[in-house]
């Protein structure tokens, strides 16, 4: 049995630039890539339910709820869509409803949190 210990020892000792002819030797007496269990590493997350929202980099803002302060939340909405009273009135008053679609991650969290903050309840899809 090979003295495992020396391998590594060894092993640590290369140069990037030898460390990269090893994996290509390898690659070549193996029939292997070091490429493909990268691939598979990360499309795996992109296949798992739980993991899509994380994944995702645009969303919906949906005002599930308008709360008990209805008037700040048709203001923020009215700042959110740019759209007149009348209209941001009718999104807040039939909730469920869509505000904004495909936002950024970032913009999403931001607009949810003044949403949420004007007394309304936010989902983001």
């Amino acid at each position: 049995m090979a003295d495992l210990e020396k391998i590594a020892e060894e092993l640590s000792s290369l140069t990037v630039l030898e460390a990269a002819e090893l994996s290509t030797l390898l690659e070549e007496k193996w029939g292997v890539s070091a490429a493909a269990p990268v691939a598979v590493a990360a499309a795996a997350p992109a296949g798992d339910a739980g993991g899509a929202a994380e994944e995702k980099d645009s969303f919906t803002i949906v005002l599930a709820a308008a709360g008990d302060q209805k008037i700040n939340v048709i203001k923020e909405v009215r700042a959110i869509t740019g759209l007149g009273l009348k209209e941001a009135k009718e999104i807040v008053e039939s909730a469920p409803k869509d505000v904004k679609e495909d936002v950024p991650a970032a913009e999403a969290n931001e607009l949810k949190e003044k949403l949420e903050a004007a007394g309304a309840t936010v989902e983001l899809k």
